[in-house]
């Protein structure tokens, strides 16, 4: 339970947060409207500089406002611009659903030294309806997917820990994820840790209303969430630390 200077900080921590991004216009959430209804390329490319200046413009801001934030309790996660944004243009060369845009507007932070696909990360995105906040592992590569296996072996009892907490739960629920079946090779069937290990995926996530995009609310909500998954991220991120340590030269002493 938070003590009353707690609770008076983080409530000056939201109004300041509230001040530094006020929110996305209106015309940003009629311009996300209209594309859902009408996702080819003849409707937005008219209207592409409506995007530019009531969504790309704003996003900019919000990622830079979060980075000023994520510096002062995740520092290794402050992610420049161009990596955090997802461009608004889908991928769709192996895809059977040819509508060419996104109409969901997201960012995402990951560890510093690591890809963009890679690694548990802080995640955000909106829809007109909707902002969904999200931290953890989604989709893991085999490597990433057995180190993090690894270490939940071995310290799974910390791990409990950190996603029973009350202020990672009163923030982002419950731990979410696909299962196996059975415990994935290599691992005891009886292992005390086999209903995590049986997982590919480990995250928690809140999805709030969409008129908080909006408002000055969409900052401190997603920066709180982030704070309170940070113990969570910081263990699922312990493989990847190490494999980016400098490696060390002839030369350096040890």
């Amino acid at each position: 339970m938070s003590s009353p200077a707690q609770s008076s900080l983080a409530q000056r921590r939201e109004r300041t947060a509230e001040r530094r991004f006020p929110g996305f216009s209106q015309q940003a959430i009629s311009f996300l409207r209209g594309l859902e209804r009408n996702n080819r390329r003849e409707w937005f490319q008219p209207r592409k500089p409506i995007y530019e200046e009531h969504i790309r413009t704003p996003l900019e801001q919000l990622v830079n406002a979060i980075n000023a934030e994520l510096a002062e309790f995740a520092p290794r996660y402050v992610t420049p611009v161009k990596k955090a944004m997802f461009r608004i243009y889908r991928d769709t060369r192996f895809s059977k659903d040819k509508r060419p845009y996104k109409t969901h507007i997201a960012a995402t932070f990951y560890l510093q030294n690591l890809a963009k696909s890679a690694g548990p990360c802080f995640y955000f995105h909106f829809t007109s309806k909707e902002l969904l906040i999200f931290a953890g592992v989604y989709m893991p590569e085999r490597e990433e997917l057995l180190g993090i296996r690894n270490l939940l072996a071995e310290r799974h009892q910390d791990f409990r820990e950190l996603v029973r907490a009350r202020t990672l739960r009163n923030a982002m629920g419950e731990l979410q994820g696909e299962q196996l079946s059975r415990v994935p090779k290599g691992f005891a069937k009886d292992h005390p840790a086999e209903d995590l290990l049986r997982r590919r995926q480990w995250f928690v996530e809140s999805i709030l209303d969409g008129g908080i995009v909006s408002s000055g609310r969409i900052l401190p909500e997603i920066v709180s969430r982030f704070r309170a998954a940070t113990p969570m991220l910081e263990f699922l991120n312990q493989p990847f630390v190490k494999q980016n340590r400098p490696r060390k030269l002839p030369f350096m002493a040890f």
